[in-house]
């Protein structure tokens, strides 16, 4: 009797780890995550900037010390294992913004890393699906990047890192957009595999909004 008893609790010992939450696998590698390695060398180049008192230009020694404050909490929710990214549109247009089809087994045959959903404006992207950034119309201007108030030569989308709510806004002065999101990086179609087309802002606000949202 001695020994079943001894044989039933070994049973049930093994059937708890089977069905136990593995709380003990290792934690997914932040550290190899692009979004978090451009996160510190963009906090470790603006750090080295303001003690040696390199001169950004456009950006005051004031404005280098908030931008290295947003990114260190940055590089904070990427260390929690935030992997995505939200995008909140007030620009009062509507905007092109990038991220993966909702079904995985469609991307298999996708021709690229990301899709292209249009947002309208006042809605945000869904919680837990990835926008990594949006399209820049050829006839729009951006600020709030490093260096600011850039002129582009050729069609670009604004990339965004993971743990990021990027919010877009119009200035009302000069109607520019401006993000909130310091280390937003200007892409091309030949650094990403990404859809970049050569469009104006007409024509992006005659397309119906289809981006996974919040609000629907």
């Amino acid at each position: 009797m001695k020994i079943w008893k001894s044989l039933l609790i070994v049973l049930m010992i093994f059937v708890n780890l089977a069905f136990a939450q593995p709380s003990f696998a290792d934690r997914p590698k932040f550290s190899k995550n692009p979004d978090y390695i451009e996160v510190t060398k963009s906090i470790k180049a603006l750090t080295k900037a303001k003690e040696a008192q390199t001169e950004i230009e456009g950006v005051t020694p004031e404005e280098i010390q908030q931008k290295i404050d947003e990114l260190a909490f940055q590089k904070y929710t990427l260390e929690t294992g935030i992997n995505w990214g939200q995008c909140d549109n007030q620009t009062g247009k509507t905007i092109a913004v990038y991220g993966k089809r909702p079904n995985s087994e469609e991307n298999e045959d996708a021709v690229y890393d990301n899709d292209l959903y249009f947002l309208a404006d006042g809605q945000s992207t869904k919680n837990n699906w990835d926008c990594d950034g949006f399209y820049l119309p050829n006839d729009a201007r951006i600020v709030g990047l490093i260096p600011d108030g850039q002129v582009f030569t050729e069609p670009v989308a604004i990339k965004i890192p993971d743990g990021s709510k990027l919010v877009i806004n119009t200035n009302p002065d000069n109607a520019a957009l401006e993000i909130n999101v310091p280390n937003a990086q200007v892409v091309k179609a030949k650094e990403v595999n990404w859809f970049i087309p050569n469009v104006s802002q007409a024509l992006i606000d005659t397309r119906v909004p289809n981006a996974p949202t919040n609000q629907s």
